[in-house]
């Protein structure tokens, strides 16, 4: 069964109602278009999510690939606590390390504690617990898709990163399971003076750019972006939607624009990437 779908999420702890607090009617935008979205995912019934992320392993010169047999994680906020357990498809994670290695790619495999059981975990971060929660969290265990986590490195060319989508998405296509790649991105981060980054003009002009690639299903014009205006925005997306440009090159995807807003220092964007024709 090939690929059934795509996204781009943001991974926002506010997008949860448990953890928005004083938040909760800011966010309230891209809280609700990731509930469409959740429908709209759930709806596909995937078995394997193939989730990017910037938050989780960071291996420098590397782009890491889960292969534990089970991550989870947890979040707390001012209303509660999200806590979330998914087993990892270790077939299909091993799978990307092998032809990613035989393509030439800087790929390497992570596992943590036990080489399998219980302890063998790597802890699942923010920019997966947020997607999931919608994607599939709630779900029974016997129900829950798999997930398989890819944390893109920043310090490699571009290229590879694109190769790395195709790679899993001919994997998926030579599969007899039904997957969907989940790109989570927030955008630039240089939108507020009082936020962590500081503010930067760069930012609104980064995330006006994105909206459009995205509304216009031209995500290879991200290639064209200078480093200076990617460093100057602070995006944590370029990276990860790069690896969905490189889905789309194997599997036709078309994109539907959902959601966006920059409530606070950080731009958040929603879009859903069905599968043309199928």
């Amino acid at each position: 069964m090939p690929i059934v779908g795509a996204c781009i999420t943001p991974h926002a702890g506010e997008v949860l109602p448990e953890l928005a607090g004083e938040r909760l009617e800011a966010f309230a935008p891209t809280r609700q278009a990731m509930e469409e979205l959740g429908r709209r995912m759930k709806g596909r019934r995937p078995e394997i999510i193939v989730l990017a992320t910037p938050h989780g392993l960071r291996m420098e010169g590397f782009i890491s690939v889960v292969t534990s047999e089970h991550s989870r994680g947890t979040m707390a906020g001012p209303g509660g606590e999200v806590r979330q357990e998914f087993r990892v498809d270790r077939e299909m994670a091993r799978a990307i390390v092998r032809r990613g290695r035989g393509a030439g790619l800087p790929i390497v495999g992570c596992n943590y504690g036990a080489l399998e059981g219980p302890s063998s975990n790597v802890e699942l971060d923010w920019g997966a617990i947020i997607p999931l929660y919608y994607f599939g969290a709630d779900l029974p265990e016997t129900e829950r898709p798999k997930v398989v986590l890819v944390g893109p490195a920043r310090e490699i060319p571009l290229p590879n990163l694109i190769q790395v989508g195709r790679v899993i998405a001919e994997l998926a296509e030579e599969s007899d399971r039904r997957v969907v790649f989940v790109a989570s991105a927030d955008q630039a981060h240089a939108h507020k003076k009082d936020g962590p980054y500081g503010f930067d003009p760069a930012a609104a002009e980064y995330d006006s750019q994105v909206q459009e690639l995205v509304k216009g299903n031209r995500l290879h014009k991200l290639l064209e972006m200078s480093p200076k205006f990617v460093e100057d925005a602070k995006p944590d997306s370029l990276w990860q939607m790069l690896i969905l440009y490189g889905v789309s090159q194997i599997v036709p995807l078309h994109s539907e624009f959902l959601s966006y807003q920059a409530p606070t220092y950080f731009g958040m964007l929603v879009a859903d990437y069905p599968v043309d024709g199928r």
